[in-house]
């Protein structure tokens, strides 16, 4: 059996808030915080983190 994804909560975490939240990524920032935390941990063992780690904050993706 294989071992449970040690992101995964944060994972779900953040879709459970941006589903509540009609995907205002802002509305989110903590969850997501979490789930970046946790990646900088365990991003080689974590799947979910495949996509996350390389996502700047979102502070940096301003748009002009």
């Amino acid at each position: 059996m294989p071992k449970k994804d040690p992101c995964q909560k944060q994972a779900c975490a953040i879709q459970k808030c941006l589903q509540a939240n009609k995907y205002v990524e802002s509305m989110c920032e903590d969850v997501i915080r979490e789930m970046r935390r946790c990646c900088e941990t365990h991003a080689a063992n974590s799947i979910c983190c495949s996509g996350f780690k390389d996502s700047k904050p979102t502070e940096n993706t301003s748009k002009t």
